[in-house]
């Protein structure tokens, strides 16, 4: 059960706009995507009632590990493109792609949470605190320039889980919300073997293409993607 915070009741249209979201929601059914199966509110804030995984998040391992073997994040990654194309079929756009809402079980299933959920608490009219800084280093320059998150957008902020799930960094830095999402305005597109010299060429080239500043530039959906990564057999990985 995720809880949102009570906060986000104080605004009339949430309760509506959440509804939308979450039914929307559960209306994906995918294996790589986390079911959801009930929604409401009470007291402590609007709930999602979803489909446990027996895992941890992409975040965690990260802390962790520092970074994957690119086998393995082509794997990921693949699944993830998998999960943002059934949504994208759906019209459905998530928004907030990071490794937070990326779950990987222990059997290694690769499960996305939380779709459509960040359109319903961009648009509450509520301030809270650390709300942003968390997603911007995995906003689209669209985004950060303030315009509508598209399919592409997502397509861009999985482009940059990949370059930290290979170099162990984000491809931009910045002590404020601001200056992070300014950091991807300019300047040339993130090169993961500048920090990683070893990484194979192909892995390296669908990141830079996901990671292009221009929508035009990028994969022409996530199944592309999906289907480029998949197509990746790095040096030592079996299958």
């Amino acid at each position: 059960v995720k809880v949102l915070r009570p906060e986000y009741l104080r605004d009339p249209d949430f309760s509506s706009r959440f509804r939308q979201e979450a039914q929307n929601a559960a209306s994906l059914s995918h294996p790589n995507v986390v079911t959801v199966y009930d929604y409401g509110e009470d007291p402590s804030g609007p709930f999602i009632v979803m489909e446990y995984v027996d895992g941890e998040d992409l975040a965690t391992i990260l802390r962790r590990n520092g970074s994957l073997p690119p086998g393995q994040v082509t794997r990921i990654g693949a699944s993830v493109a998998r999960a943002l194309q059934a949504a994208h079929d759906r019209g459905i756009v998530h928004r907030d792609v990071k490794p937070g809402n990326i779950l990987i079980g222990r059997d290694g299933r690769v499960k996305v949470v939380d779709f459509g959920i960040a359109r319903a608490i961009a648009e509450a009219h509520v301030t809270l605190p650390g709300t942003t800084l968390g997603s911007v280093h995995y906003f689209s320059p669209e985004q950060a320039r303030g315009e509508t998150a598209t399919a592409s957008s997502d397509i861009f902020a999985l482009g940059i889980v990949l370059y930290e799930l290979l170099t162990g960094d984000r491809p931009w830095a910045g002590d404020s919300a601001a200056a992070v999402a300014l950091a991807r305005l300019s300047g040339p597109v993130p090169d993961p073997a500048a920090v990683r010299p070893s990484l194979p060429p192909d892995v390296v080239a669908v990141v830079r293409r996901a990671l292009a500043p221009d929508p035009s530039g990028r994969f022409p959906s996530a199944g592309a993607m999906a289907d480029a990564l998949e197509g990746i057999r790095p040096a030592g990985t079996p299958g």
